[in-house]
């Protein structure tokens, strides 16, 4: 096992990869979605459904941010 100490001394990088394998190491059709989530993501799809959800890309949104300052 992997002490805290050896995870402190791992640069940045290294521990993000790190974390990328833990994560790639789920099973994620074993998680269990909390009852709250489900019913905030049959809320959101529900107003997409509707028309009533506008999408927005990165860009119009980084463009949007950089014009209120």
């Amino acid at each position: 096992m992997v002490q805290m100490q050896e995870i402190m001394e791992m640069s940045v990088a290294e521990r993000i990869l790190m974390i990328e394998k833990i994560w790639d190491s789920i099973d994620h059709d074993n998680i269990e979605t909390p009852a709250s989530h489900q019913q905030e993501l049959d809320k959101r799809l529900a107003r997409f459904e509707r028309g009533e959800t506008a999408f927005f890309s990165w860009a119009d949104i980084k463009k949007e941010l950089s014009a209120s300052k």
